[in-house]
Order: structure tokens, then sequence, then C-alpha cells
């Protein structure tokens, strides 16, 4: 059985959000609009929060994607008095968009703040209804979504892996996040393969977690921002780059 996890690197996070878009076309993310945003009714699966490293005049504009952690312990789902988030048993955090019934006791206690309620039913005025993905359902007013890992292209590939008789590839699956990012920041495969990337990636020395003291673990790494020599004191780190490379 499959574990999925996210690394993203921090290092090459440039805070260009290709990601934020391609999230927002894969998976049928409607904008909310000015008005609605300063409301805080905004919606995004994925964000890319910017921060200050240095004192003045040397400061540096620093980047950080921010979304669902697809947590083994996750605190959003005790809470669900429908049930409708829970754990499967690949490790992804599921949410049942037909159960919901919109109490936003999940929202409440997620830490990192990536779950959104849908204030109204998400309409696409002509032509861009026509963009949107017909292997994700849209969804209506009244319910909470988040991020999914992109369950549809974990799903299609394993479909046609076992048609064709073989286990999934390292790599082979791909999120809408990880595939449009240019710098190749963010990285998606299954953690109880010890080869894959990563895995490899993930034993880095530069990895941390977000929030890691409240003990939700996680299934989302980070590798923190430094030089590139005390980096690679990580074989973990080393073979995993030199497999992006190939």
């Amino acid at each position: 059985m499959a574990e999925w996890a996210m690394v993203i690197d921090l290092d090459r996070c440039t805070g260009c959000e290709a990601c934020v878009a391609a999230c927002r076309a894969e998976n049928n993310v409607p904008t909310r609009g000015e008005e609605e945003c300063a409301k805080g009714r905004h919606q995004s699966w994925i964000r890319v929060e910017r921060y200050l490293e240095g004192e003045f005049p040397d400061v540096r504009a620093r980047f950080i994607p921010v979304l669902c952690q697809h947590c083994d312990n996750a605190p959003c789902e005790p809470v669900c008095p429908v049930f409708a988030t829970y754990h499967n048993p690949e490790g992804l955090n599921v949410q049942v968009y037909n159960r919901c019934v919109g109490t936003r006791f999940c929202a409440n206690n997620c830490p990192y703040t990536v779950r959104f309620f849908n204030f109204f039913a998400p309409a696409w005025d002509e032509p861009l209804n026509y963009q949107l993905n017909p292997d994700v359902s849209v969804r209506m007013s009244g319910v909470m979504e988040k991020c999914t890992f992109c369950v549809q292209r974990i799903q299609k590939v394993q479909g046609i892996a076992k048609d064709e008789r073989r286990a999934v590839r390292d790599g082979e699956i791909q999120p809408a996040c990880a595939q449009a990012c240019p710098a190749e920041a963010i990285v998606f495969g299954d953690r109880s393969d010890p080869e894959s990337r990563v895995s490899l990636l993930g034993r880095s020395g530069r990895r941390f977690q977000l929030l890691e003291d409240l003990g939700t673990q996680p299934r989302v790494v980070y590798l923190k921002r430094d030089s590139w020599e005390e980096g690679r004191n990580s074989e973990g780190e080393r073979r995993g780059t030199s497999a992006s490379v190939k």
C-alpha cells in the first residue's frame, strides 16, 4: 500500500505562484473577487506565503507554499460530526463533499488554515465554463473543500498501472502543483519506497514540518533554505537531487 507524501524545497521556490494557478485550473477552484475576499471569503487550495529575512537594508523576500498537510494525526478529522473528512489507507486526508453539512468545525480545528467554506455556488462566465476539468466535481455551496493531492490523478495512474499489471513508477504521479512548478521545487511520491525521490529528499538535514510541535504528523515536508554545500551533507538529498537532474 502506497503512502503518499510531498517534499517542497524552499531553496528552489521563487514565489511565482504557478502552482496556485495550476491548482485552480485542475481542481475547478473558483475565484471570489475583491469584495468577497475583503470579507474573508477567499478560496485557494494552495497559497504562497511571503516572509522577510535579514535586516534593512539587506532584506530578502522568501516564499513558502502552504497546502493541506494531510496529517497522519489530523485535528480536522475527529471533530467532523458526519465523518465527511477521514484518513484513507494511503494516507490522504479525504473530503467527502456530498456528506459535508458545512459545520466548519474542521476549519476551526485546522492549525494551517487550509480549509475553505463554499459560501456561494460557484459560477464561471463564458467562455471560462469550458475550461472546467471533467474529472473533478464542481462543489456546491455550503461545503468545506481543500487540497486532495489531486486524488483524481492518483486514481487514474493507479488504474493504468493495474491494467498493465505493474506497480506505479516513481514520479509517474504528479499533482498539478508539482507539474506546473518551473523550478521543480515540489516533489510527490510514495514515502514507503525508500528509494523514491520523496523518501530520499525527506531524509535531508534541511527537512522541517510546519508546526510539528503540535504533533499533527504532516505528510508535507519542507526543505529550508540553506547553503548548497551544507545541504549536500545528506546522502538522501544528494541522491534525490541527482534523480531530478536525470
